[in-house]
């Protein structure tokens, strides 16, 4: 099973597909055999998610929260996190029976944890495949950390635009969710991918919004 865990939606400050051309990128990508499904993850909000309810392909609820010290991608929630301070909103994740992971926790273009070692007895994972990654070897980086430390591993496209979407992913040995939540939770999962092309890279969101349309 191949899921895209990091997606932006135009709900996002900095993303610009609605969710009905992100439902059809993802059904065409399906097709293609390119992924199999998606973790809605916006900027600190969850308004995304009641266009994903019913789809026909396995969609994870999520978010990638802003907290004081870093970016979070929190997987497999029911409700929307209100904190911000790291350690609860990885306690929050937990109550909710959600995994934490670091997106991208090693591109200083972007927030990310100074000191992620002082958080590995708590987070279940790191992304070692952005396809946005900015900084060179990062990804690599992100690997070599998440090996030391035992931590579960993720690929996500981070997309802000629907053409990006697939670009890199999380798979697994598994044929439903819940045997891909397991396959998470308990590190036999590997993130691969390729690096999106510079135009849906660079801030050019206002100019998308404008352009592709923002209706849902």
């Amino acid at each position: 099973m191949k899921m895209d865990l990091h997606l932006h939606t135009k709900y996002s400050p900095d993303g610009c597909s609605p969710p009905s051309k992100i439902i059809k990128t993802v059904q065409k990508r399906r097709a293609q055999g390119v992924i199999d499904g998606i973790a809605v993850t916006d900027h600190d909000m969850i308004k995304a998610w009641k266009h994903f309810k019913n789809v026909d392909f396995p969609v994870i609820f999520g978010e990638e929260i802003s907290s004081t010290m870093g970016d979070i991608l929190c997987l497999f929630l029911t409700e929307e996190i209100k904190t911000r301070e790291p350690c609860e909103v990885i306690d929050a994740v937990h109550d909710q029976g959600g995994l934490a992971v670091f997106p991208h926790p090693f591109d200083t273009f972007r927030t990310y944890f100074k000191k992620p070692e002082d958080f590995v007895k708590q987070i279940d994972g790191i992304e070692v495949f952005n396809s946005r990654m900015k900084k060179p070897g990062g990804n690599k980086k992100a690997f070599e950390f998440a090996k030391k430390h035992g931590l579960a591993m993720t690929g996500g496209s981070d997309s802000h635009i629907r053409f990006s979407i697939g670009n890199a992913y999380t798979k697994a040995k598994a044929e439903s969710l819940d045997e891909f939540y397991t396959e998470l939770k308990q590190g036999r999962t590997m993130g691969y991918g390729k690096h999106s092309t510079l135009w849906t890279v660079l801030p050019i969101t206002w100019v998308a919004k404008r352009f592709i349309g923002s209706k849902p």
